[in-house]
C-alpha cells in the first residue's frame, strides 16, 4: 500500500488542482470583463451564430494588456483588451479578430476548454508522482526530469487542440461567409502582435504549430471543400 501512496497522493492533489483553478478562472473572469458591443464586430458574431442555428453568441472583452483569445471552461468566448486595441488601431481587421472568436468557439464545441483543465490539473498531478518515485532512484535531478516530461506531453495535446480549434474555425468561416482568409492572414500577423516568435525552438516544443502548418492544414480543408481562398 505504501508504495502507493505517492500516486493516491498525487491524485487527490490533482482534483484539488481542478477545483480551485476553476474556481479561481471564474472568478477572475467575472470581474474583469464586459460583453462585446462593437458595432463592426456584432454583425459578423450574428453571422456565425446563424449558420450554427443558435440565438446568439456572446463575447467579452477581458481587460488585459497581453494579445490573446480565449474559451472559459464554461463555454464564454473572451478577446483580450490588448487584441482588441490592436484591432481599433488598424492593425487587425474585424473579419481577422472574428476568425479568432470562430477558433475560440472551435475550443468549446470540442470539449477543449474543459478538457485542458482538468489535463492540468492531471499533468500536476503526474508531475508530484513521477517527481516523488525518481527523486528516489536520482535525487535532484528526478524532479527535472518529471517536469521536463510533463511539459512536452502538454505542448503535444496542446498542438492537436490548435489544430482542430483550426478546422472548426475554418468551416463556420466558411460557412458564414466570412471565409478562411482572414483566418490565414491573422497567421502571419500573430508572432509580431504577440512578440513571441518560435526562433530556433523545434516544433514539438511549442504549444501551437508553427505559422506554415496552421496555414498549410487550412489550405488542405479548403482544397477537399473545393474553397480555395485567395
Amino acid at each position: 500500500m505504501l508504495r502507493f501512496t505517492p500516486i493516491l497522493l498525487a491524485l487527490m492533489y490533482g482534483w484539488l488542482m481542478f477545483r480551485m483553478s476553476a474556481w479561481r478562472t471564474a472568478r477572475e473572469l467575472d470581474e474583469r470583463s464586459t460583453e462585446l458591443a462593437d458595432p463592426t464586430l456584432v454583425p459578423l458574431i450574428r453571422k456565425m451564430a446563424q449558420a450554427l442555428d443558435l440565438p446568439r453568441i456572446r463575447v467579452h472583452i477581458y481587460e488585459i494588456d497581453p494579445v490573446n483569445g480565449l474559451a472559459a471552461p464554461d463555454g464564454r468566448i473572451f478577446i483580450t483588451r490588448g487584441f482588441y486595441n490592436r484591432y481599433r488601431a488598424g492593425e487587425v481587421s474585424a473579419e481577422e479578430l472574428s476568425s479568432v472568436i470562430a477558433h475560440e468557439l472551435g475550443h468549446v464545441a470540442l470539449g477543449h476548454s474543459r478538457r485542458r483543465m482538468i489535463d492540468f490539473s492531471g499533468q500536476n498531478a503526474l508531475r508530484t508522482a513521477m517527481a516523488m518515485v525518481l527523486n528516489r532512484f536520482l535525487p535532484g535531478i528526478g524532479p527535472l526530469l518529471a517536469g521536463f516530461a510533463t511539459t512536452l506531453l502538454a505542448a503535444r495535446l496542446s498542438r492537436g487542440d490548435e489544430y482542430e480549434a483550426d478546422a472548426y474555425a475554418a468551416a463556420l468561416l466558411t460557412k458564414s461567409g466570412i471565409g478562411t482568409a482572414p483566418q490565414k492572414s491573422l497567421f502571419h500577423k500573430l508572432e509580431d502582435l504577440t512578440k513571441t516568435k518560435g526562433g530556433t525552438t523545434p516544433a514539438w516544443l511549442l504549444s501551437h504549430p508553427k505559422t506554415a502548418q496552421r496555414i498549410k492544414a487550412i489550405e488542405d480543408l479548403e482544397r477537399k471543400w473545393g474553397t480555395i481562398a485567395p
